[in-house]
């Protein structure tokens, strides 16, 4: 019974704590729904606050644009208005302009009337002046003008051939003649004929058994030949000889020197090769070496670096369209210290130049280049004088002349490479050019006999007095250069010279 009145007063407990705590949480949240309402009721007032001032800041930005709106407008207006001002204007003085050109159109239109009728009087008063002097003179207004024309054309043509030869005369009166002699006594004086053929050298055999044992078991004797020289052996059908290939004419005549020595000899192998060619190279080092002290010496050049020597006696071995180029540089040299001489230069610039002129040949086939760069890049580089430097690169005109000496060398090559007998021409070529020459002369009118002299380099044309004067003479002279220019090819220059000769023959009886 104690413990049945002990429970009931713990569920009572129970209860009423339960009661206390549903009637404590209506409380709290009776008083969280009144703050919430609260903090409701402070929001709506601030954001009907805030939605006022944005109202009243609106209306103060719509008064704001409105007035800056009105404001553009008044100036918008303002503009439109004087620039419609000034077009009103610009119209008022179009339609001026208009007026006035209209007024100057119909002026223009009555003076072109009245120029007209002027110009119809004109003609009329022309013709009725071109009638009366036909009626005076007897000839018609065309044969009148072919009569004036003519007089007209020959006064010209007298006056201009006159004009011109005093311009000649007073331009060439020393030059020329100078110059002539000069070239010619230079000529005379060194001239000589040293044309030679290198273009491929050719070994003679004693037999048609020799070629198998140049060729060797296998062809290991052939091999061993080429590959010491850098030279090709051609071995074909021809009887008794060996053709020997090669651009460079150093190695060739080392090749020919060697294969003779191997052919004498008859002991031809490898081994033995080799041995030959080292010697023959040594031999022609010496050769061309002593080839180069000579051309020095004859030439009056000395001093020159070893180096330039060696290369010079590389030259003998060279050509340049059959003329051998170490005789041509010799040449040159004499003619160019002549002409100095002649002209007042440096004698010996000129000789070194004309020496040298050509040293490019000797290592072409080895740097890229034209053959005057080269040697004038070489001389440089082993410090010759300036003047012989531009001598060499400028010979065949491809720089500029810096000196005097310079366009010396290039006439000095010029003239032995261009003169009779220097270079390499069939005979069927040189009659041909002569024949030619001769008919282009007697091809014009006035011309009795026509004559090539001086190989090829002179023209002396005969003309006829009676039909040929000496007005006449300068213009055929002029017109046969120019058809020779355009017809002919030809190393040099052509002389051309026209003879008119009146003879007065009276027989006493």
């Amino acid at each position: 019974m104690g413990e049945l009145v002990g429970v009931l007063a713990v569920v009572a407990a129970l209860a009423i704590g339960v009661l206390l705590g549903f009637l404590a949480r209506g409380l709290w949240a009776s008083q969280a729904f009144r703050m919430a309402q609260e903090k409701a009721s402070r929001i709506i007032s601030d954001a009907r606050a805030q939605q006022k001032e944005l109202i009243l800041q609106a209306k103060e930005e719509t008064l704001r644009l409105q007035r800056e709106a009105d404001d553009e407008g008044r100036s918008r207006r303002t503009e439109l208005a004087a620039l419609e001002r000034r077009l009103l204007e610009r119209d008022e003085q179009l339609d001026q302009r208009t007026e006035m050109l209209e007024a100057r159109d119909r002026k223009l239109l009555e003076r072109e009337r009245e120029l007209d009728e002027q110009r119809e009087a004109l003609a009329r008063a022309r013709q009725d002046q071109i009638a009366a002097l036909e009626r005076v003179s007897g000839m018609s207004a065309e044969q009148a003008k072919e009569v004036l024309l003519e007089a007209v054309r020959e006064d010209a043509e007298r006056d201009a051939v006159r004009l011109a030869k005093a311009i000649e005369r007073r331009a060439r009166e020393e030059a020329e003649d100078r110059a002539r002699n000069i070239v010619v006594t230079a000529i005379q004086r060194v001239m000589a004929d040293h044309t030679a053929e290198m273009t491929v050298s050719v070994v003679p055999l004693p037999n048609e058994e020799m070629k198998g044992r140049i060729i060797g078991r296998e062809g290991r004797n052939i091999r061993a030949l080429e590959q010491a020289t850098g030279v090709d052996l051609i071995i074909d059908d021809t009887p008794e000889s060996v053709v020997l290939s090669g651009f460079d004419p150093v190695r060739r005549e080392i090749a020919r020197l060697a294969l003779t020595k191997l052919i004498a000899d008859g002991r031809i192998h490898p081994g033995r090769i080799e041995e030959v060619v080292a010697k023959t190279r040594s031999e022609i080092d010496l050769v061309m070496r002593q080839a180069g002290e000579s051309a020095a010496y004859d030439s009056g050049v000395p001093g020159l670096p070893p180096e330039i020597i060696r290369l010079l006696g590389r030259l003998k071995y060279r050509t340049s369209y059959g003329q051998n180029v170490l005789q041509h540089a010799v040449e040159t040299s004499r003619l160019a210290s002549i002409i100095a001489a002649e002209v007042g230069a440096d004698v010996q610039i000129c000789k070194t130049g004309g020496l040298l002129h050509d040293i490019g040949k000797a290592i072409d086939h080895e740097v890229e280049g034209p053959h005057a760069a080269i040697g004038a890049q070489f001389a440089a580089r082993l410090g010759l004088a300036p003047q012989v430097v531009n001598g060499i690169a400028a010979h065949h005109q491809e720089v500029e002349y810096t000196c005097i000496e310079a366009p010396i060398v290039q006439i000095a090559d010029a003239i032995s490479a261009s003169r009779p007998g220097a270079r390499g021409e069939s005979v069927e070529t040189y009659l041909k050019r002569l024949d030619d020459l001769q008919a282009i002369a007697g091809s014009f009118a006035g011309v009795e006999k026509a004559f090539a002299v001086q190989a090829g380099r002179e023209v002396r044309i005969l003309v006829r007095p009676t039909e040929i004067d000496d007005l006449a003479s300068m213009r055929l002279a002029r017109d046969i250069v120019r058809k020779i220019e355009e017809s002919l090819t030809y190393p040099g220059q052509i002389k051309v010279t026209v003879i008119r000769e009146t003879r007065a023959v009276e027989y006493a009886k």
